[in-house]
């Protein structure tokens, strides 16, 4: 029987069109998505291209903010450790007892849910790189509030950047080259490493933070450059500061760069959100868009920061002009996941989910509130009753010009009374007259680390810097002197002590003494390790920090520490020549 020619040949483009359909490559089904928030450190609104800095080159972040959603109008702190806290939480910092950058007073309260404990708790793989800043000791330390992995220091900053001591889930590690780059090659290997499940990532840079160290490939960019915009305080400015907060903020950029082309080549990156921030303002007197005041102070050019979120193919490229903060990333995150998990606080932050989905959201006017050292402002959309009661109209003044001359009673009332709720309502709830008290031997936490910056000097032992993050002990030269802990030992047991230490060769001989009570183990100095600086040559402005040295172990013997609140007291039995040694930290790690 013949066949229909026209027949044969519709046969034939049906079967063809069979076998391309299932040669089409299936549609990729967007599960739980994976999260990287990038988090740098005194990067201010105006050290970006994307936000009008022609000065600056930062191509890899503004091609993810012109792809992705751009907020125009976000808040976060003043300073370092309330952000942080409230990017943890979505609650406003003083509600969970962060007060101050040091000795304790940064510390995150242990009955507040982080974000990556109610990721953790849904199914991701955490970690977090770089900089912690919300208590070192377990149970503050990041391994005990939710991430599996931490790579990094958990103090406010670091004096050296360059192979530093560095710490890797509680244990004393050495880093790899320069921080910025090392700290993008940890998280890069993480990230490698667990595609089989949903990942959060928080990867918290250090810089363009101070000290100002860049290496040379990025510094000899700048280095000779003329700086044509300036800050409107411009007598203030430091020229070479900004420089190289200009070569650090590109080598940002370039790592930034390496995270997105990392997850594009691992397919991942229409199935994770990519957020960019920074912790507070620019740590220095240069342009910023207009915008008054820097780092430390609650007007707008102290905590606008950038906030860029990417999500590929999922989230439509915009600028959204409504005010947010901080303390919405928790709830934004949340909402985006799919997660609901339920708080055990009430939550100050709001889901920014309507503003990144919706074509023309239902939104409600708010107030943002920025605090720090007992100065508060508050916002709303179009005014800022700044710290201290004036009112601005940020649409038509966003540099807080003049204030309004004759401002509305109505308004003015207005956010005076929203300002003196929350005063009375939040920052109530902040104790600055806690006894700040390290713990050590939390149950399933191996070490302890007990830096210089949480020690207290006694007699004639100085401070290497008047800022405490990153300084050891000098000026050791009396068997009177001494060095406390004021510890809070959780658990009874014997513990290896070992101390980080520099001597000159006069100092071999001599004896050093823990003591807890009558606890007490001692050993002998028998080797000279005396160091220089290091990493001076990539300072590109004068530091106020502490340098750091190439600190010794040394192993001080096994000491029983007996349970409660007992000081901890270092001293020396024997001194030999006219100094003993300097020490930048104490490490205790449970053997039983």
């Amino acid at each position: 029987m013949s066949q229909n020619p026209k027949s044969i040949f519709y046969l034939i483009v049906g079967i063809g069109l069979l076998f391309l359909q299932s040669c089409k490559p299936e549609s990729k089904e967007i599960g739980k998505p994976n999260i990287v928030l990038i988090l740098t450190d005194d990067q201010g609104w105006g050290d970006l291209g994307i936000n009008g800095n022609s000065q600056v080159n930062t191509p890899n972040i503004d091609q993810l903010a012109i792809k992705g959603v751009q907020f125009s109008r976000f808040y976060v702190d003043p300073v370092c450790s309330p952000t942080r806290a409230e990017i943890l939480t979505g609650r406003y910092h003083p509600r969970g007892g962060v007060y101050s950058t040091s000795r304790g007073g940064e510390r995150l309260d242990l009955d507040e849910k982080t974000i990556a404990e109610i990721f953790q708790s849904n199914g991701y793989n955490t970690a977090a790189f770089g900089k912690w800043h919300n208590g070192s000791q377990p149970p503050y330390h990041p391994n005990n509030r939710g991430f599996d992995e931490f790579y990094g220091f958990a103090s406010g900053h670091w004096g050296n950047y360059f192979s530093p001591m560095l710490e890797r889930n509680g244990e004393v590690v050495k880093g790899d080259g320069f921080i910025i780059d090392d700290l993008t090659n940890n998280a890069l290997d993480d990230i490698e490493k667990n595609t089989d499940k949903p990942f959060f990532v928080y990867l918290a840079y250090n810089t363009p933070h101070s000290p100002m160290q860049v290496p040379d490939i990025w510094w000899d960019k700048y280095k000779d450059a003329s700086i044509d915009s300036t800050h409107q305080n411009g007598s203030k400015e430091k020229i070479d500061k900004t420089r190289a907060a200009y070569a650090l903020c590109e080598n940002i950029d370039w790592n930034v760069g390496r995270v997105v082309d990392k997850l594009d080549s691992l397919k991942l990156l229409e199935n994770t959100i990519v957020i960019y921030m920074s912790d507070n303002g620019p740590n220095g007197w240069r342009w910023n868009d207009g915008l008054k005041g820097i780092k430390g102070s609650t007007d707008e050019g102290g905590v606008r920061s950038p906030f860029i979120l990417y999500w590929k193919d999922q989230l439509k490229p915009q600028i959204i002009s409504q005010i947010a903060s901080a303390i919405d990333i928790l709830p934004s995150l949340m909402d985006l996941a799919g997660i609901t998990s339920a708080f055990d606080k009430p939550v100050d932050g709001i889901s920014l989910k309507p503003l990144l989905t919706e074509t023309n959201p239902a939104w409600k006017d708010r107030y943002v509130y920025s605090h720090w050292n007992g100065k508060v402002s508050v916002r709303n959309q179009q005014y800022l009753l700044d710290s201290d009661n004036q009112l601005f109209d940020l649409n038509s003044d966003p540099g807080q010009r003049q204030p309004i001359a004759q401002p509305s009673e109505a308004i003015l009332s207005e956010l005076t009374k929203a300002k003196n709720e929350w005063i009375r309502n939040v920052l109530s709830e902040l104790d600055r007259d806690r006894e700040e008290i390290f713990p050590v031997g939390y149950e399933g936490s191996k070490f302890t680390l007990l830096p210089a910056r949480d020690g207290i000097p006694h007699r004639g032992i100085k401070r290497s810097s008047i800022h405490p993050n990153s300084s050891f002990f000098t000026n050791w030269t009396s068997t009177s002197d001494s060095v406390t802990w004021d510890t809070d030992i959780l658990t009874s047991g014997k513990y290896k002590a070992t101390v980080y230490y520099t001597s000159k060769a006069s100092a071999v001989g001599s004896t050093l003494v823990l003591k807890q009570g009558e606890n007490e183990i001692s050993t002998g100095i028998n080797e000279a390790h005396d160091s220089d600086f290091l990493a001076v040559e990539y300072d590109r402005s004068p530091r106020d920090e502490s340098y750091e040295k190439d600190y010794k172990p040394l192993e001080i013997g096994i000491i029983q520490l007996d349970k409660g609140h007992h000081p901890l007291t270092m001293k020396a039995s024997e001194i030999k020549g006219s100094e003993f040694i300097e020490v930048r930290m104490l490490v205790l790690e449970r053997v039983n």
